[in-house]
């Protein structure tokens, strides 16, 4: 899993940072919604790499 995180760290965490700042400045200037909102995306994007490397490694075939 720490593998396929690693390949999308800078790409997914680069998207974090803008869309929190889109929020924040953009939206509401409310910064316990923008850190809520940064927090769930943190939590999505660990969930997202251990899904995809589940679904990768479901899908791969096994040869033995």
């Amino acid at each position: 899993m720490w593998d396929h995180y690693r390949k999308t760290l800078v790409r997914m965490q680069m998207f974090i940072a803008l869309t929190t700042g889109a929020l924040y400045f953009g939206l509401s200037r409310r910064w316990v919604m923008a850190a809520v909102f940064f927090a769930m995306m943190q939590v999505g994007a660990v969930i997202g790499a251990w899904w995809g490397d589940r679904l990768r490694r479901r899908l791969r075939p096994q040869f033995y």
